[in-house]
């Protein structure tokens, strides 16, 4: 699909989970262009659609795994990062933040992984 970025799952700032769309963080060690991406993980043998939130200010990347529940704090897992949908965008409410990440994810479930 794209970029390959692994790692241990780290503790974020629950900001996702807040919003009814938790998501599993790994620290970047290389520079990407932040923004959403549409992309997958892979844990073990199973592998996921994933919204996948790409910030550089922060060196996190932030994946909400599509139809996963569960702790992986710790963990070991891969993300592949795919087509970029759009930019980091400033929302004037959380729900319009969550309208937006609804509409991302139902475009992220209509692709082919």
């Amino acid at each position: 699909m794209g970029i390959i970025i692994s790692g241990k799952v780290v503790r974020g700032e629950q900001k996702g989970k807040k919003l009814g769309f938790p998501t599993v963080n790994i620290e970047l060690t290389e520079k990407m262009e932040s923004g959403v991406y549409a992309g997958s993980v892979e844990m073990g043998d199973k592998n996921y659609k994933a919204g996948i939130f790409v910030n550089n200010e922060g060196a996190l990347l932030e994946a909400h795994i599509i139809g996963f529940s569960g702790d992986l704090y710790g963990k070991k897992i891969e993300a592949d990062i795919g087509k970029k949908m759009r930019d980091i965008i400033k929302f004037e409410s959380e729900e319009a933040l969550k309208r937006q990440i609804e509409n991302d994810i139902e475009i992220i479930c209509s692709q082919e992984l």
